[in-house]
């Protein structure tokens, strides 16, 4: 009875086997199909390598080779202005191009979509980590005849009369230096540089820190702002420049001195014979 049951157990666990081994055939048989078809579909619809993009791409970005990729595209529906391995997306010796259009991932790369090589998007793609951009009101003495360039650096200072009745304080106006080697990004709307001709700016718009944007802001509530341009080769760094109208004119400094007020002293008459004295005595209210 246990040599049957032993010969049954072996007959069914070689047929389960079996089975199993004849679903994985059928299956991989199945799969080598599948795929067939889909190779025949590829190759029945004809592609081109272009350039997409490899994740979403926001408005003012810079463009870089990590940021596309080649990949196939139905040339039946090929977007005109694509870039493919004919129409180079970077140039050798080119500067990088900017988003112009945001792009989302796997969306095809246009020459619509991004600049020109050395191309920007605006004062925001010319904007550093961190800096922010910030107008100032000039006129053609303080905007320097109108020489100035997006790109430039100036220094800029101010004029204005110190707060209060400090002795210490200067009197009158006062011109100090107040920030140095601020770049200049926009002149009124224009923030191109290719322009040689002078043209008086009413505006111009520097890049820079949000701290220095709140200095500036009360600088130009309170006083006079004035641009100073700096070459393009000059690095050096500005002393603190401080000038009101007694250094102007070349006048010390007025000692004021404190008035000593005399010591108030009482006295009173006496008389000593035929001669009359006065003695001091404490004074009283």
């Amino acid at each position: 009875m246990r040599l049957v049951f032993g010969l049954v157990l072996i007959a069914g666990l070689g047929l389960a086997g079996f089975a199993v081994h004849l679903a994985q055939k059928q299956f991989g048989a199945y799969q080598n199909a599948l795929q067939h078809e889909r190779q025949k579909a590829v190759q029945a619809v004809p592609t081109k390598q272009i350039y997409v993009a490899t994740r979403a791409l926001k408005y003012g970005e810079v463009l870089t080779e990590k940021d596309v990729r080649l990949a196939p595209w139905p040339t039946e529906i090929m977007p005109e202005g694509a870039f493919d391995e004919e129409t180079p997306l970077f140039p050798a010796g080119s500067e990088p191009r900017v988003v112009l259009h945001a792009m989302g991932k796997f969306d095809a790369v246009l020459d619509t979509r991004v600049s020109e090589p050395g191309g920007d998007a605006g004062l925001t793609s010319r904007l550093r980590t961190g800096e922010r951009a910030f107008a100032l009101k000039v006129d053609v003495a303080s905007g320097v005849s109108g020489f100035l360039r997006p790109g430039d650096r100036v220094d800029i200072y101010w004029t204005g009369r110190m707060p209060g009745g400090d002795p210490n304080l200067p009197r009158g106006d006062v011109t100090r230096l107040i920030e140095t080697g601020i770049r200049l990004i926009a002149i009124d709307q224009t923030a191109e540089a290719a322009s040689s001709n002078a043209s008086i700016a009413r505006t111009v718009t520097v890049a820079i820190s949000p701290q220095q944007v709140a200095g500036l802001a009360q600088a130009q509530s309170t006083g006079r702002l004035a641009l100073s341009l700096m070459g393009s080769n000059d690095e050096t760094v500005a002393d603190v420049i401080e000038v009101d109208q007694r250094s102007l004119l070349g006048l010390g400094e007025v000692e004021r001195q404190a008035e000593k007020q005399a010591a108030e002293v009482c006295t009173t008459r006496v008389r000593r014979g035929s001669e009359v004295v006065q003695i001091p005595i404490p004074c009283t209210n």
